[in-house]
């Protein structure tokens, strides 16, 4: 039974008719905050609590809340899971409504990096993996775009290649990755028009968010937009493109400058870095009830806010949701109830953020902004000081994520240490020396031994970004960051992790015909699991990292 209190309706239908007068209600109204919400979610109508949240509804927002306020009055504010799941039946839609597949225009059956594949299995690997384009392809109909206060989904002008799975709408740091993969299909025209889509939402609201629905709005994700407008660049060289986008790139850099850092002190000196944040309330309405039953052993609702508000700044690191972002007593035991994501300085974000500051500052110098480039560049230098300083920890040969709280480097492997490595922020003058000490906390930590690929944390919690699953993003950042160097060793191993991970996607696909969004490092060809839902396929950045793993090591020039 779903049981509210006549009096919390009785305010709830005040608050409603008071918010009628003074503004208009849209579609947030109802899928982001308030009873309705609550009330579908903890009735647990569907098993996956995103089911909901990206219904479309059969009547305008207003409307819709006004038979909410009679719905529950008919039932003395006590509905059962049966009277919701009905309410929910005649006032929503499934949503079969928003997309249809979408061929690409750009998409050819035979791209050219396919004819450089020696290995006959894994060219007809490398076939199969870009036909995934057209199956993940996907385009708003009009119908959204004619109803949009309908639906939670945010719109965009062109179509996207998708993630996979649960996941239908735009994912960015997904994006990254696919757009990778795109490039070496000779999809330049889609991955122009998904550029065009996030610098439109950039326009719209200052940043990207972590999805494209309007209930991840309030977060964003790994700043991978500059980053990717980077490959676009270097795939079609279009300053007259880069022109007209350069201040839309640099909001969404200033996004994460002026919202997402904080002040470090440390021996006397402060450095600016940042953190993963969220400026919404409440729990995450796409996991709305899994959150509000963790938070039910916290007594106040100011410390309930708090972990609401951890949470989401865990989803938009991505890594959502590990170890990684637990403290308690100064280590990362605990549980989810510990996650304290906006007191930890990440290593990951902040080597992006060095990278985004210098790729701007290379866009610039192709604009001749001259002195926009100069101060990008020293932004950049910045950076790379405090993340020697801040996050570099010289004992254990890597970067370690470092803890507010307690004022200490965490010393824990997650594969996101090493992504200084791939954007390149450490000083190049002692990189054999860095390089070496890296190679050497890798072999220390075990981490070659894996059959699988590189786990992302040596931790068993039962979180899908622990032990022993194992994701495509850091086994790029890891072997790309290793083969970037002039290190020989350094490149044999990428070679080794990049034959290995090949191998495992490899085979799970012979088995199964389908890419996993995670893998299991243990197991050669075992799709990974763990965490809230189960195992997605598809799935886009796997696509992709194996993409440029085939073009990169298995490739003839």
């Amino acid at each position: 039974m779903i049981v509210l209190t006549r009096a919390t309706c009785r305010i709830f239908l005040i608050i409603v008719t008071m918010t009628q007068l003074t503004m208009t209600i849209d579609p947030s109204d109802v899928f982001c905050k308030g009873i309705l919400l609550h009330t579908v979610q903890m009735a647990r109508v569907f098993e996956d609590s995103k089911t909901f949240v990206d219904m479309k509804m059969k009547y305008p927002a207003q409307k819709i809340l006004e038979r909410f306020g009679n719905f529950m009055a008919k039932f003395h504010q006590n509905p059962s899971k049966h009277q919701v799941k009905q309410f929910v039946i005649d006032n929503f839609d499934r949503n079969d409504t928003e997309f249809r597949k979408w061929n690409p225009k750009d998409w050819k059956e035979e791209p050219e990096f396919l004819k450089r594949i020696p290995n006959s299995n894994y060219r007809k690997f490398g076939i199969a993996l870009h036909k995934t384009w057209k199956k993940l392809g996907r385009r708003i109909t009009k119908q959204v775009k004619n109803e949009i206060d309908r639906f939670s989904l945010i719109w965009v002008p062109n179509p996207v290649i998708v993630p996979g799975g649960r996941f239908r709408e735009f994912y960015y740091w997904d994006s990254y990755w696919i757009i990778k993969g795109l490039i070496i299909s000779g999809m330049t025209t889609t991955v122009r028009g998904m550029l065009d889509n996030y610098l439109y939402v950039v326009d719209k609201y200052g940043y990207i968010p972590n999805g494209g629905r309007l209930y991840y709005v309030g977060r964003s994700q790994p700043p991978m937009l500059i980053p990717s407008f980077k490959l676009y660049m270097d795939a079609k060289g279009d300053l007259e493109y880069l022109n007209k986008s350069i201040l839309t790139l640099e909001k969404e850099f200033d996004f994460w400058l002026t919202k997402r850092t904080k002040t470090v002190k440390l021996d006397d000196k402060e450095y600016i870095m940042a953190t993963y944040g969220d400026d919404s309330s409440g729990p995450r309405p796409e996991s709305y009830a899994e959150d509000v039953d963790i938070a039910s052993t916290l007594e106040k609702d100011e410390i309930k806010e708090t972990f609401f508000t951890e949470m989401k700044a865990a989803c938009e690191s991505g890594i959502d949701f590990s170890s990684r972002w637990f403290i308690a007593n100064s280590t990362n035991k605990g549980s989810l109830l510990d996650i304290k994501t906006t007191s930890i300085i990440p290593v990951d974000l902040n080597a992006f953020l060095y990278g985004n500051a210098v790729i701007l500052s290379e866009f610039h110098q192709q604009l001749q902004n001259f002195e926009r480039a100069d101060y990008y560049r020293n932004l950049a230098d910045r950076w790379l000081e405090a993340v020697e300083r801040v996050l570099w920890h010289e004992e254990i040969g890597t970067w370690l994520d470092y803890d507010l709280i307690n004022g200490v480097r965490r010393d824990y492997f997650y594969a996101s240490n090493l992504a200084p490595l791939w954007t390149g922020c450490y000083n190049r003058k002692y990189e054999e020396e860095i390089v070496e000490k890296n190679l050497n906390y890798l072999d220390h930590k075990n981490i070659f031994n894996f059959p699988g690929g590189i786990p992302n944390s040596l931790e068993h919690t039962g979180e899908q970004w622990d032990f022993p699953n194992a994701w495509s993003p850091q086994q790029h950042m890891i072997i790309f960051g290793l083969k970037g160097t002039k290190n020989t060793e350094a490149q044999r191993v990428a070679r080794e992790l990049a034959t290995k991970w090949l191998a495992s996607n490899y085979e799970a696909y012979v088995r199964t015909k389908n890419m996993a969004e995670k893998y299991d490092c243990t197991i050669v060809g075992e799709s990974g699991g763990g965490g809230e839902y189960k195992v997605q396929f598809g799935f886009g950045w796997s696509n992709g990292v194996i993409l440029d793993i085939l073009v990169n090591f298995f490739s003839e020039n």
